[in-house]
C-alpha cells in the first residue's frame, strides 16, 4: 500500500493539485466517482449487473480506481492508516455480525436475533 500511496502523492504533486485536495473536496470526489461506478449498473438486474461487470471489466476497473485514488488521498491527508482502518473495521463488523446470526441474511446488526 505504501508504494501506491507514494504514486498517488507523486501524481498529485507533479500537477500541483494538493491545493485543491482538501477533505471536503476529496469526499465529494469519492461520491462523484462512486456515482459514475453506480451508473454502469443502473437499472440492471443482479444477473445483468454481473454480466455487465464481466463485459465492461476495464471500465469498471477505471471507475473503481478513481474511487480508490481519492479515498487513498483523503486517508493520507487526514493521517489515517487506511489498511489499519480497514482491519479495525473488519474486527468491529465481525463482532456486530457474528457468522451464526448473519450468514446468508442482509439484516442490520441491530435487528439480528
Amino acid at each position: 500500500m505504501h508504494d501506491t500511496i507514494a504514486k498517488v502523492r507523486k501524481f498529485r504533486d507533479e500537477r500541483d493539485w494538493q491545493q485543491f485536495h482538501d477533505p471536503k473536496s476529496l469526499a465529494a470526489s469519492i461520491c462523484i466517482e462512486a456515482a459514475e461506478l453506480l451508473e454502469l449498473f443502473q437499472w440492471l438486474s443482479p444477473d445483468e449487473a454481473r454480466r455487465e461487470a464481466a463485459e465492461k471489466r476495464e471500465r469498471v476497473s477505471e471507475e473503481l480506481a478513481d474511487v480508490a485514488i481519492y479515498l487513498i488521498e483523503l486517508a493520507d491527508i487526514a493521517g489515517i492508516d487506511l489498511a489499519g482502518a480497514i482491519e479495525a473495521k473488519l474486527e468491529k463488523n465481525a463482532a456486530k455480525y457474528p457468522v451464526e446470526k448473519s450468514r446468508g441474511v442482509w439484516t442490520k446488526y441491530t435487528d439480528l436475533k
